[in-house]
This record gives C-alpha cells, structure tokens and sequence, in this order.
C-alpha cells in the first residue's frame, strides 16, 4: 500500500537570526527527496548569483524558483567566481526604500503564487522573503491571510522574513522564530560564497 501525502500545513520562519531561506530550502529539498514538486518564489531578491538558484537547476523540474526583486549590477561576475558580493547594498530594498519596480515586482510574484495554488502546480510552494514584501507595503497582510485560507487542502505553504505579522503566524500551524545570539557580520566578516549566498 502506498503512503498518502501528508501535506497542506502553512509553517512560518521569521525573526532576526539567519537562517529563513535556508530552512525553507532545507524543506524543498526534503521533499524533492520524495519525488514531490517544489516551487519557491522569491519577493524582493533578484539576484542571479545566488546558490539556491543553481540547486533548483540541478534539481530540475521539481524543484524550480522565481525570483521577484532587484538584480546586482556585478551578479553575473559573482555567479562566475570573478567576484564576491561587496555588500554595497543596491540589491537591497532597505537601502533606498521601495520603487514602482518593487511594487511591479511584487505584484507579479504574488499574481504566480496564486496560480502556482488555483491550478495545484506544486506540492509545496515556498514564499521566500513575503515577511520583507509586507514590511515595505509591497503585498498586504492580508493578501497573505488570502492564499492561506483559499490554498487548496494538500499543499504545503512555506513563509519566510522578518517580522511576519500575528495575523499570518495565528493561521500557521507550525512558527519558528531565528533568533541572533551571534552574527560574523559584527566581526566583519563579509557575505560568504556558499554560506550567506
């Protein structure tokens, strides 16, 4: 007799520690393990060097990702190995605050999560970085709510960024917060090829 598939929970990763996407990546590769179909959606990261991004090539087709954020204007050299991320920060919608791209950005990755749902594309659909999509109003608290309660019952939903708000983590059967207790970055230690990305 064969086992039934157990999925349709929502599970959250917030909190100011790393270690989010890395979770949530640890989750698709689990699954992907199994012969399920994974998809992540990336909100406000673009950036073509990133090594979950080659891990979704590998795993190819059940495992893919789309990205919805600004690029690096030095990502192609850093995919290459020619450089390393420097930490100037233009991927980073912290740095100079959201722009009409973000909001079209946001837009279309939000507009993919609800298809990749109505029409069951995926067994588990990862939204990396929603939490940072909602800190600078570019996708509502409660468009989120939305996708949770008129997900279809067998698929799991993945949540990932900072700060993700009570109403979300209420409808979350599972919430891990990542708390910092110690980070490189204060030793100045810089982003790390394979590690940070």
């Amino acid at each position: 007799m064969k086992i039934e598939k157990e999925f349709g929970l929502v599970q959250v990763y917030t909190g100011n520690g790393k270690g989010k996407t890395t979770a949530s990546l640890g989750l698709a590769a689990r699954a992907v393990g199994h012969g399920f179909r994974v998809h992540m959606i990336q909100f406000t990261k673009g950036r073509c060097y990133a090594g979950e991004l080659a891990l979704a090539h590998r795993l190819a087709p059940q495992f893919s990702i789309s990205q919805f954020g600004r690029g690096c204007r030095i990502g192609v050299l850093i995919k290459q190995g020619y450089k390393k991320c420097t930490g100037c920060g233009d991927c980073f919608l912290k740095d100079r605050g959201p722009d009409e791209d973000d909001f079209e950005h946001a837009r279309l990755g939000y507009e993919e999560a609800l298809e990749y749902l109505s029409e069951g594309r995926c067994d588990m659909l990862i939204l990396d970085e929603i939490g940072n999509a909602i800190r600078y109003n570019l996708v509502t608290a409660d468009q989120v709510v939305k996708l949770i309660k008129n997900k279809p019952a067998n698929i799991e939903l993945i949540l990932t960024g900072r700060a993700i708000p009570e109403q979300i983590t209420e409808l979350a059967d599972l919430v891990t917060e990542m708390t910092e207790l110690k980070h490189p970055y204060k030793k100045g230690v810089g982003s790390r090829r394979g590690i940070e990305y």
